[in-house]
């Protein structure tokens, strides 16, 4: 059957297209059977006159009925929750109207107001140096210059969370790319102002610190709305080409400040030695004049008084002054002179001569509590050489 056909918009059997009036015809019907609503008068004419297409008021009312139903679908569209953590930010024909916090929120459906939601209590990190894995290395970021003009390759993280949402989404076109390049150029900086071992080894922490300072000054110069929480230094190096060299370099230098630590160990046990003995002597001289100058007052003391006493009794004072001295002076020897009163000889007694004579004949082995005394064995030795002093007088005379 051809289009141009009279009998083709007619049934039969099966085939051909639906018709548009029938099924129009039945939409309406299922409508008022869901709102149990009526269409016509009841009676013959107007169920005539309905199945012969519809009065105007049917067809307004069943048009004003789901226009009313796509309406109200429409308000409930701009209903939307904001979970917690999250922030939603309305923009009414693409300009921005407000933020609104968590909970159950409504707004102008589409397309007058849409919503965009932003979520600022995520940690989102950003890797320079380096992407997913440390050992896959983008040479472009990590290879730096240093202060005494050595490269180092270095990689880091840094981490960050939004503070405004508003600036995140609005000022910048791709805001992680612009932290991304801020964290570059503050580690550049810094890195660029250090020395090589500083940042290898104990200048970590302070690169570090430093570079989420400038980063976040240069941020908020920026506008970008986010707050660095963390700057984490993976790995720092020298480059792969000249790893060897700066192995033996360190080896060097750790073989310096051993001998630099031994040395100083020795000095802090030779000098704290020299300066005791040092104080030690200073106060043995220290003591030795007080002594002197205490011994020597004593003594002019002394002298003055045996001065007082001597103008009172010359004589008798004198006589004291020698027969002082000479007990003073015969007590730390060992000779004995005796002189006899009826003659005119002088008796001599080499006391010590006789001590080393009798010495050797002595047991040394003895105590002193069982040694023998030596005194009966001198007197007779006495004897003898008084006998012969006086053998040797009357031979004279």
């Amino acid at each position: 059957m051809g289009l141009n056909d009279p009998q083709w918009g007619r049934k039969k059997g099966n085939s051909g297209p639906p018709d548009l009036d029938q099924l129009w015809r039945n939409f309406n019907k299922k409508l008022n059977n869901l709102f149990k609503r009526k269409g016509g008068t009841g009676n013959g004419s107007g169920g005539g006159e309905g199945s012969g297409g519809g009065s105007p008021r049917r067809y307004g009312g069943s048009i004003g009925l789901l226009i009313g139903l796509l309406l109200l679908l429409w308000i409930a569209s701009g209903f939307y929750i904001i979970n917690e953590g999250q922030r939603g930010l309305v923009l009414r024909f693409g300009k921005y109207v407000e933020t609104t916090q968590a909970g159950l929120r409504w707004h102008v459906p589409y397309p007058v107001e849409i919503v965009e939601t932003v979520n600022v209590s995520q940690v989102r990190t950003v890797e320079i140096g380096y992407r997913n894995n440390v050992r896959s290395k983008v040479l472009k970021e990590s290879l730096m210059l240093t202060d005494d003009e050595n490269i180092i390759d270095i990689q880091f993280a840094v981490q960050y969370i939004l503070k405004n949402p508003e600036e995140f989404l609005f000022n910048n076109r791709e805001p992680e790319n612009a932290v991304l390049q801020a964290a570059e150029t503050a580690i550049r900086e810094i890195i660029g102002k250090s020395k090589m071992d500083f940042v290898l080894y104990e200048g970590r922490e302070q690169v570090a610190a430093k570079a989420t300072e400038l980063m976040q000054g240069i941020l908020d110069r920026y506008k970008i709305g986010i707050a660095i929480s963390k700057v984490t230094m993976q790995n720092a190096q020298p480059p792969e080409q000249v790893q060897a060299a700066f192995d033996d370099a360190v080896k060097a230098g750790q073989d310096r400040e051993r001998q630099k630590n031994e040395g100083q160990a020795y000095a802090n046990d030779v000098i704290p030695k020299a300066k005791g003995n040092a104080a030690r002597l200073l106060e043995e001289s220290e003591g030795y004049k007080q002594r002197v100058i205490v011994s020597s007052e004593g003594d002019a003391s002394r002298f003055k008084q045996v001065l007082a006493e001597y103008n009172k009794a010359p004589g008798v004072t004198r006589d004291r002054l020698y027969l002082d001295m000479m007990q003073q002076v015969l007590s730390s020897t060992s000779k004995i002179l005796v002189d006899q009163k009826n003659g005119n000889n002088l008796l001599y007694l080499p006391l010590d001569k006789l001590i080393q004579m009798s010495g050797p004949s002595s047991p040394t082995t003895l105590s002193p509590d069982v040694m023998p005394p030596a005194a009966p064995e001198a007197v007779p030795d006495a004897a003898r050489t008084r006998e012969a002093f006086r053998g040797r007088e009357r031979e004279t005379r």
